[in-house]
């Protein structure tokens, strides 16, 4: 069995597909939320980027040929939106963890993200 021939893994790229659809769905309109629904948002990126962190995990732990080219694309990904080519994607994990922690404080404080 490959990498990507298990339920789990299966299961669990397709609600990364899907929490990306909902997040992207809203994102032009998040300065127009109530306080609220900014902060469901919030905790809809803190979900994605679990889910992310995961599964970039278990490709790394992988020696499927297709889990090393998609960890691979990842990181090619990462680098093309201006990363560092040798960083490690657990810190940018890392830190966007952080930036949405530091999000959902401003919301908490004043409905808003300066």
């Amino acid at each position: 069995m490959t990498f990507f021939d298990s339920d789990v893994v299966r299961a669990e790229i397709v609600h990364i597909n899907e929490l990306q659809e909902k997040l992207y769905s809203k994102m032009f309109s998040f300065y127009t939320m109530g306080k609220q629904d900014k902060l469901d948002h919030v905790e809809l990126l803190k979900t994605l980027i679990d889910k992310q962190k995961i599964l970039y995990a278990r490709l790394s732990l992988s020696d499927d040929p297709e889990a090393i080219k998609m960890k691979h694309n990842i990181v090619k990904s990462a680098t093309m939106l201006g990363m560092p080519e040798n960083v490690d994607m657990n810190v940018i994990f890392s830190n966007m963890e952080k930036l949405i922690d530091h999000m959902k404080d401003q919301v908490e404080q004043t409905g808003n993200i300066d």
